[in-house]
């Protein structure tokens, strides 16, 4: 009995474990995608997309982290949300406005 719990925690890890990296590869895969593009922006819109990149690199970050079994999911989940706040403050500011309106 004792060895078949083991198995199931083993297996459910191993799920948990691969979800948590394929979603810092998913991230990373939307950040190699854009990072040719900033060459070709302003200065203010090239830091200001830098910005925004830089955070979805902390998630990835994260998201390994928790795979590796160095952070549980609490701190997975404060990571990622503050993550959205950061998101949501560069969003927030005045020349972010001027942007998106341009678009």
């Amino acid at each position: 009995m004792k060895g078949l719990a083991g198995t199931r925690m083993f297996a459910w890890t191993g799920w948990r474990t691969r979800r948590a990296l394929r979603t810092a590869q998913l991230l990373d895969e939307v950040v190699d995608g854009q990072l040719p593009l900033l060459t070709a922006l302003p200065e203010d819109r090239r830091r200001r997309s830098a910005d925004y990149l830089a955070e979805l690199v902390m998630l990835s970050q994260a998201y390994r982290h928790y795979a590796a079994g160095w952070i549980d999911r609490r701190e997975l989940d404060r990571r990622g949300h503050g993550v959205l706040d950061r998101l949501s403050e560069l969003r927030a500011q005045p020349s972010a406005a001027q942007v998106t309106d341009c678009d």
